[in-house]
């Protein structure tokens, strides 16, 4: 790769990995007004921004194209998470090896002493995180007073995290005279604060376009009952079919609750949230490197810093907190110019606000719905067809194998028995009905089918408390592990409500309640199987049915919560 600006030895680098040109972050930071100045940079995710730091800070590192020996660190990069420093020092290594660049990483969970031995032989570049490297510095391991570069990866993060306090006792153990490259998807006023104090006469870089969504991530959104988000997530992995899929979730307990569910339907997942230790993160991310897992599901904090190539879906399962949130989520796919898709699972309630969030990040998303069982099953034969009309080349063995069944099998057994093997191997697809076509599955005489017969269940909470079928109903599904489909109407009284459950429903349901532990939120609910009712009693005026669930509510008071019986 040949460029004037850019060193023999990284020059060399960048051409054996298959560099044809820089990216706009890249070409930005080694501009002439740029050349050994403070930098605060702005970068979508998938940028290349690790590579255009690694860049910008050869000047004050390299002597000719190579790299001296030396005992203290002469660059210190700091990342907000485990994954994204080893991600880092993994890109700096081959980026640095030509010009005989020493990195190493100091990272929670792994081994402490091992990265002050490393510390000790020796290093011209360290990447790590907040925590660790003050533990370092305050025991003496990491020595700073030689430093020249420092930089700030994904500083909003940091800051978001807690990390402040760790940030400034490490900045503060720097040399005056070092340079500082801040790289921040925002600029909060923290992060502005931040720059002045550790920053002198500062250039702002900004790329053209990251205001804009990511061009090559298609996005797209459907609006689902919360109760049929997980049926949709099924769906929607059927429907694609990735190669490696990313689910974002907003906690540890939905990512676990998630995982266990896919798993148990067949698919090939893994897990990644703040609860897992660094062994089992790096076994996690190894099983999708390999393709053992295809499909990953974690929290924001936890995927920062997966780069996997394969990656062409990101799912959020659960909405992010705002726009930003949202590209650095999406950013996991569509990077280094292949083509990803983001699907966002919409609460029908929550639409109108998404839609507002999109439009102030000038993002273009298409409204789809989720797909059905029909759809992804057309598909699938499309693609089996696809796949088993491509020549294979086969070993003697298999080709004996296919003499002694084309001998006692006809090529149409032959091949219902393929296509059957291959269809078990797929987990089956969630049928989803939308509010009309609930409306129209209900029989003749106004009763739903499947609700003969349904079992009265009795929660503590009525008009009284404010109480919503719209906040009921996904408490009950919640509690009890059912889908929406088996609770029919629910019934609103003064002290407190009751709802149907179906037959088929009502041994899990049960099991569930007594399983269920319930969340601070919900303390005090109670939810138990109604006693029978009195002929002579009045029956609550209030009654809801979950197929109308598109209609508006009544009442907008906010939920009261009933105390404990």
């Amino acid at each position: 790769m040949e460029d004037d600006r850019i060193h023999s030895a990284l020059a060399e680098a960048l051409t054996a990995r298959g560099f044809e040109g820089l990216t706009a972050v890249q070409s930005a930071v080694l501009a002439e007004e740029a050349q050994r100045r403070d930098l605060v940079v702005s970068a979508k995710t998938g940028s290349g921004k690790t590579v255009a730091f690694g860049l910008a800070m050869a000047d004050e590192l390299l002597q000719g194209d190579r790299l001296t020996f030396t005992r203290e660190p002469l660059a210190l990069v700091i990342a907000p998470t485990r994954e994204l420093a080893m991600q880092v020092s993994r890109e700096l290594e081959w980026l640095y090896a030509h010009a005989g660049g020493r990195v190493i990483s100091c990272v929670g969970g792994m081994d402490p002493m091992k990265e002050r031995r490393s510390l000790a032989a020796g290093v011209h570049i360290v990447v790590g995180t907040p925590g660790r490297l003050r533990d370092h510095l305050e025991r003496g391991a990491l020595e700073l007073s030689s430093l020249r570069v420092a930089v700030l990866d994904e500083a909003d993060e940091m800051l978001d995290m807690g990390f402040r306090e760790e940030l400034e006792e490490i900045l503060d153990a720097t040399p005056q005279g070092r340079r500082t490259l801040l790289f921040s998807a925002t600029m909060p006023r923290p992060i502005v604060a931040l720059a002045k104090r550790y920053q002198q006469d500062a250039l702002r870089i900004e790329t053209l376009g990251d205001k804009e969504g990511h061009h090559d991530i298609a996005y797209q959104a459907v609006a689902v009952s919360p109760t049929d988000t997980e049926h949709a997530v099924v769906n929607l992995l059927r429907f694609h079919e990735a190669e490696t899929a990313i689910l974002f979730c907003a906690t540890r307990d939905a990512v676990r609750r998630l995982h266990a569910s896919l798993t148990e339907r067949g698919f090939d997942a893994v897990a990644l949230s703040g609860e897992h230790s660094q062994s089992e993160r790096n076994h996690a991310l190894q099983a999708l490197r390999d393709r053992r897992a295809r499909v990953c599901v974690a929290t924001d904090v936890a995927a920062r810093g997966i780069d996997l190539p394969s990656v062409s879906l990101v799912i959020h399962v659960e909405l992010p907190r705002d726009a930003e949130a949202l590209q650095h989520r999406s950013g996991r796919t569509g990077r280094a110019g292949r083509k990803g898709t983001a699907i966002l699972i919409v609460p029908y309630q929550r639409r109108k606000r998404v839609e507002g969030m999109l439009r102030g990040a000038r993002i273009n998303v298409e409204w789809t719905g989720v797909p059905t069982a029909a759809e992804i099953r057309e598909r699938d034969r499309a693609r089996l067809l696809a796949a088993r009309s491509e020549p294979a080349e086969l070993e003697e063995e298999d080709q004996e194998l296919a003499r002694q069944l084309m001998a006692k099998l006809s090529p149409e057994a032959i091949a219902s028995a393929l296509v059957k093997t291959l269809r078990n191997d797929m987990p089956a697809p969630e049928d989803i009905l939308s509010a009309a076509a609930r409306t129209q599955a209900k029989g003749a005489d106004g009763h739903r089918p499947g609700f003969e017969g349904a079992n009265w269940f009795r929660i503590n909470a009525g008009r009284s408390h404010n109480a919503d079928p719209r906040w009921l109903l996904p408490l009950i599904c919640r509690y009890g592990h059912v889908g929406r489909g088996d609770i029919g109407a629910i019934r609103i009284a003064a002290n407190d409500s009751y709802f149907q459950v179906t037959q088929r429903a009502t041994p899990g349901f049960i099991k569930a309640l007594k399983r269920s532990t319930l969340a601070p939120e919900d303390e005090g609910m109670i939810i138990e199987p109604a006693p029978p009712r009195d002929a002579s009693q009045p029956r609550p005026a209030s009654t809801y049915r979950p197929e109308r669930a598109h209609e508006k509510p009544r009442s907008r008071k906010k939920p009261r919560k009933p105390k404990s019986a």
